[in-house]
C-alpha cells in the first residue's frame, strides 16, 4: 500500500508559474474569489440518490450575499465555458454551492442549472496551490482529454470531469456480465503509466473517474484523474502507481486475470507512444511549463532525494540522481518518452 502524507503543505504559485499561466491565457480577473464563498451562515448535508452521505455540504447564504454570489458564479461559468459571453447565459442560474469540509483545502463545488431543460453542470472553486496547478496543466498537455481551468490570485476555477467515481464503478459495475474486462484492464494499465511518468500521486479510487462510452456493440472505457493535489510531492515511487493502492485491488486483480505479460507491456508502450506524441505536439508549451516547475519548491528536500533514488532504481537510469527538484524529476521522467519514440 502506498503511503500518503496526511497533511500536504500548500505551495504558493511562484512568479515564474504565474508568467507561464499568463502566456497561455490561464490568468483571468474573477468577480469573486475563494474567500468570498466562505460567508455562508450554515450548511446542510448532501445525500446521493441512494440516501448515502456524500460528505459534501450545501452552503446557506444570507439574502444579499446569496444574490451576489449566484450572479457572479454564473459569470465565472461563462468565462470557463464560452469566453465570458453572458448573452448565452440568460437561462442559467446558480442552483447551489457545496463545500467539502473534510478535505485539506475545503474546495467548493458549484452547480449551474439550465432553467429551460433542468440540465445542470458543475465547476469547482479551490485555493491556488502550485502543486495542483502544475498537475492540472500536465493533465491538459499529456493526458488524452483536455481539462480547462482559470486562475486569479489565490483562486483556481476548474471544470467538472464527468464520469463514474472509481469506487462506485468498482462496487456497482465490476461484476456486471456486460463488462468488457480486457478493454477496462487496458485502460487501467495506461492510466497507471501516465500517472507514473508525469508523477501524479494519490490516485486511489476516490481520486479518478471511469467514463464509459458505447462504441457499436462494445464499450470504450477511459480513466481520468480528478484530484491533482499530490502532483510531484511524495518521496516514494509507489505513490505514483495506482496499482499499489489497496482500494484499486479489484481492478488490479481483474487486469491480472485477463492479461499476459506481453499484452501488459504492449499497453505500456502504446501509452508511452501516445504521451510522446502529445509532448511533441505541445513541445514549446511543455518546455515552458517544466522550466517554471524546475525552479519551484514543491516538496521537502528529503522527498526529492528519496524519490530520485527510487526512480533511478525503478527505471534503471542513474541520471535521476542528478535531479535537484521535483520539476527536474518530472522532466527526467518525461525524457524517456523521447527516447522511447
Amino acid at each position: 500500500m502506498a503511503l500518503i502524507s496526511r497533511k500536504k503543505r500548500v505551495y504558493k504559485p511562484s512568479d515564474g508559474l504565474r508568467d507561464y499561466l499568463g502566456a497561455y491565457d490561464r490568468l483571468v480577473s474573477l468577480p469573486i474569489h475563494y474567500e468570498g464563498l466562505g460567508v455562508y451562515q450554515e450548511t446542510i448535508a448532501v445525500y446521493d440518490k441512494h440516501g448515502k452521505d456524500t460528505l459534501w455540504e450545501t452552503a446557506i447564504y444570507r439574502g444579499a450575499d446569496r444574490e451576489f454570489i449566484a450572479r457572479t458564479l454564473v459569470e465565472i461559468y461563462a468565462d470557463l465555458k464560452v469566453m465570458g459571453d453572458m448573452s448565452l447565459m440568460n437561462h442559467l442560474v446558480t442552483d447551489r454551492v457545496d463545500v467539502c469540509t473534510w478535505g485539506n483545502t475545503k474546495p467548493y463545488r458549484v452547480r449551474i442549472l439550465n432553467t429551460l431543460n433542468q440540465n445542470f453542470d458543475y465547476f469547482y472553486v479551490k485555493k491556488a496551490d502550485a502543486s495542483r496547478i502544475y498537475g492540472l496543466e500536465l493533465e491538459h498537455v499529456l493526458a488524452p482529454s483536455r481539462i480547462e481551468f482559470m486562475c486569479d490570485g489565490n483562486t483556481v476555477v476548474e471544470q467538472h470531469v464527468s464520469g463514474i467515481p472509481a469506487q462506485d464503478f468498482i462496487n456497482r459495475y465490476l461484476t456486471d456480465s456486460k463488462l468488457d474486462a480486457v478493454r477496462l484492464a487496458k485502460e487501467f494499465v495506461k492510466f497507471n503509466e501516465r500517472c507514473l511518468l508525469r508523477l501524479l500521486g494519490d490516485m486511489h479510487a476516490g481520486n479518478y473517474v471511469v467514463d464509459m462510452t458505447p462504441d457499436f456493440d462494445e464499450t470504450v472505457y477511459s480513466l481520468r484523474a480528478i484530484d491533482f493535489d499530490q502532483q510531484s510531492y511524495e518521496g516514494r515511487c509507489h505513490v505514483y502507481l495506482p496499482q499499489y493502492y489497496k482500494v484499486n485491488n479489484p481492478l488490479v486483480f481483474m487486469s491480472m486475470r485477463c492479461m499476459t505479460v506481453e499484452t501488459f507491456r504492449q499497453y505500456q508502450n502504446e501509452e508511452r507512444t501516445l504521451m510522446g506524441n502529445r509532448a511533441r505536439v505541445e513541445r514549446d508549451r511543455l518546455e515552458a511549463l517544466l522550466d517554471a516547475m524546475c525552479e519551484d519548491d514543491l516538496a521537502p528536500r528529503a522527498n526529492v532525494y528519496k524519490l530520485r533514488e527510487e526512480l533511478a532504481i525503478f527505471h534503471h537510469q542513474r541520471r535521476f540522481l542528478k535531479c535537484e527538484s521535483m520539476g527536474d524529476l518530472v522532466r527526467c521522467s518525461l525524457e524517456q518518452l523521447v527516447h522511447h519514440n
